[in-house]
This record gives C-alpha cells, sequence and structure tokens, in this order.
C-alpha cells in the first residue's frame, strides 16, 4: 500500500536532478553517449572528440568526407539529439 508522500524511483531521481541542478548536465551525457545511435557506428568510431558547450556541440571528426556528410546534415542531426532529450540542449554544430 502506498502512502500519499511515496514517489516512484524515476520521480525522486528527476527531482533530484532538479534540486541539484544538474539535469542538463545529465541529458547533455545521455546525448554524448548515445551519439552511436544518432550517426551510426561507423561515423561513431571516427569522432575523436565531443562534448557540449552553451548549447553548441563540439566535434573532432578524423575523416574529412564523414565531416562533409556531417556538415550536410547539421539540421537533421540536431533535430535527433533535440527530440530525444525532449528539450533543446544543443542549437549549433561546431566542427573542430
Amino acid at each position: 500500500m502506498r502512502k500519499t508522500n511515496d514517489k516512484t524511483l524515476k520521480e525522486a531521481i528527476e527531482q533530484m536532478l532538479q534540486v541539484y541542478k544538474i539535469k542538463r548536465r545529465y541529458d547533455e551525457t545521455g546525448i554524448i553517449a548515445s551519439w552511436p545511435l544518432f550517426v551510426g557506428k561507423s561515423v561513431a568510431n571516427r569522432t575523436k572528440e565531443i562534448f557540449i558547450h552553451d548549447k553548441k556541440l563540439f566535434l573532432r571528426i578524423e575523416s574529412s568526407v564523414i565531416k562533409n556528410e556531417l556538415k550536410m546534415m547539421r539540421t537533421q542531426i540536431i533535430d535527433k539529439i533535440n527530440n530525444e532529450a525532449k528539450a533543446i540542449l544543443v542549437d549549433e554544430i561546431i566542427f573542430l
């Protein structure tokens, strides 16, 4: 029998993330971990560096061909990331 102030584990974790103001960072880390799902395993293997700062996704890609392909698909990638996060985490992609 549940008491009125009982919470599910999911609710408790989300509340903790909000209280400590780390939800955005948690979501960004999840997006970086899911990078192979967004672009595929072969492109993810060629990604040497990836991080998010100030709603900008920074990428270092070792292949110039793949880099050009990603530049052309930049808006689709941003849309996929933001849809997955259910928030606007990335506004721009910057290639290093």
